[in-house]
């Protein structure tokens, strides 16, 4: 799609919730209008000083094809859903076009990987093609996963497959139904090209499906896009991100466009603190583990980035990660998240000093406070997940300790452990569904599980509130259904021999994970016996 191609409009903003087509979105670009570009245009990887992008074009492919749509993401940006089917939105959205208005670019960041200063990273397989100016007012950055190479890919070859490209999509549009802050998907496309992959980085490299996901987010910008240039003295690249980002996300702030100074500044970290904390607590209460929390992998706006190798908890386990390059060490397992983002917090703060002036107590304060902000959070969330009028954290911790402890005795699902909890009235046997096996589960556990009961029903009888509300509370805060590995394996499989149809249903599943959908008991099921070891649904790695 040309520019010639697009007849001459009213430059006004979009308003209201008129759905358009593609070409009526209105972009706005103001990540490319405010801060400095890297003067050099050629595509070559080097690295980028004294910028914050590298403009740079998709690369074409032979055969793009959609493999599927987020019809509310669609909406989210002023498009009609009906658009997406379309010829020209399968060419966009793969890398084969650019709509007038579009001024694609990569991000360059840094980062802290796994607990090691990494330096230069940035935007190796990602192209933002621009920023759309939603009906809601909002700018919505689009995104194009696996388009092609960037200054930043460094050794790799800018791609994605579609094992990765699958999995990325689905959980986007997944965590944002689940109610956790999170990147948007618009869209996954098929390029028609073969892509050398070695899953496990074990010498077994082969050709796999190459796809790109669209993503969509108000903003791509990483704590590590801060530590890039606090690591070279560039202070006149860290306040113009800085504040980039506080007057197109932050607004609220910087009200009737009053002056950033430090007081600003020192207040938006606090935000950006407990917006970490609530998406990690949300995180915990639905038993997702990222998988590989580097600091170019945490949003400056406290939304879930980058689905590489996550998973969701099926038998409770608070040292479980998905990631095999983190088998060894466990940095980035399920129990430690919080303290992750504490310690990630801690790189950001130290990045964003030179805005303080040198006046680092109110940062430090401010990531000290951050295991209360998350504990506070958490309880309230956990309060929610038992059915409590409000979680009282003497009162109530020791309860939440002692269930946790006990589902760690026999191997228990936590999603359908949870969701069956607000069954329970007398005694633990609508429990008894979540055990992966029942029969062997040992007396100790199934007396431990009973004893909990009794003093569960007891806490929750001192609420003295009718059981349809705390069923109710229960049902909105636990889901039925989540991206389970294996579910996502199955339509990857699919998808794979060239049928789609998976991926569309797993998409219209999630899209309601806490109202019961006659027809589709099998996506609430516990883990089946031959997914517990199969690559893609145990363990996954960084490969994508």
């Amino acid at each position: 799609m040309e520019s010639s191609d697009r007849e001459d409009r009213a430059d006004a903003p979009v308003t209201g919730n008129a759905a358009q087509t593609l070409l009526d979105l209105e972009f706005t670009n103001r990540f490319t209008a405010d801060l400095p570009a890297d003067p050099e245009s050629s595509n070559a990887r080097r690295e980028v000083k004294g910028a914050l992008f590298s403009r740079v074009a998709p690369t074409p492919t032979s055969a793009p094809a959609l493999v599927a749509a987020s019809a509310e993401c669609a909406e989210l940006i002023g498009l009609d859903p009906a658009e997406t089917q379309t010829e020209d939105f399968a060419r966009v959205f793969s890398g084969n076009g650019l709509v007038p208005g579009m001024d694609p670019f990569a991000m360059t960041y840094g980062g802290h990987q796994f607990g090691h200063w990494a330096g230069q990273l940035g935007d190796g397989r990602a192209i933002n093609l621009g920023e759309v100016l939603g009906p809601d007012g909002h700018g919505w950055n689009l995104q194009l996963k696996g388009a092609g190479p960037t200054p930043y890919s460094r050794t790799a070859d800018g791609l994605a497959v579609l094992r990765s490209s699958v999995r990325e999509f689905l959980c986007s549009e997944a965590m944002h139904h689940l109610g956790v802050p999170t990147t948007r998907a618009l869209s996954l496309t098929v390029t028609g090209e073969q892509v050398m992959r070695d899953m496990f980085y074990d010498g077994n490299s082969k050709l796999e499906p190459g796809a790109v996901v669209c993503r969509v987010a108000r903003s791509f910008v990483r704590f590590g896009s801060f530590e890039l240039p606090a690591s070279r003295g560039e202070v006149h690249l860290i306040q113009g991100l800085a504040d980039h980002v506080i007057r197109t996300c932050y607004p609220e702030l910087v009200p009737d466009g009053t002056p950033i100074d430090k007081g600003v500044y020192l207040e938006w970290f606090k935000e950006i603190c407990q917006r970490t904390a609530t998406m990690v607590a949300h995180w915990t209460r639905v038993g997702f583990v990222h998988g590989v929390m580097n600091t170019d992998n945490l949003s400056i706006l406290g939304e879930t980035i980058d689905y590489g190798p996550y998973g969701w908890l099926e038998d409770y386990d608070p040292n479980w990660t998905p990631n095999t390059t983190d088998a060894g060490g466990r940095r980035y397992r399920f129990g430690h998240q919080s303290s992750i983002a504490h310690w990630n917090l801690t790189r950001l703060a130290s990045a964003i000093v030179p805005l303080l002036e040198g006046e680092v107590e109110g940062l430090q304060e401010a990531v000290d406070a951050f295991p209360k902000a998350y504990a506070d959070e958490w309880g309230r969330q956990l309060g929610d997940k038992l059915g409590l009028a409000a979680f009282d954290e003497k009162r109530d911790a020791p309860l939440a300790a002692e269930l946790f402890r006990v589902l760690e005795l026999a191997e228990t699902d936590m999603t359908i452990f949870f969701r069956a909890l607000s069954d329970v009235t007398s005694d633990p046997a609508p429990l008894h569904a979540a055990y992966y096996t029942p029969d062997k589960v040992g007396s100790d556990a199934r007396e431990a599980l009973e004893a909990w009961t009794q003093t569960y029903l007891a806490r929750v009888g001192q609420d003295d509130r009718p059981t349809e509300e705390r069923h109710a509370q229960m049902s909105a805060a636990n889901p039925l259904y989540v991206l389970r590995n294996y579910l996502a394996q199955l339509a990857i499989d699919e998808a794979e021999k060239g049928s789609y149809a998976g991926v569309v249903e797993l998409l219209d599943v999630l899209r309601n994970p806490y109202t019961e959908q006659p027809g589709r008991e099998q996506f609430a099921g516990k883990r089946p016996e031959w997914a517990r070891h199969r690559p893609g649904c145990s363990m996954l790695s960084c490969s994508s």
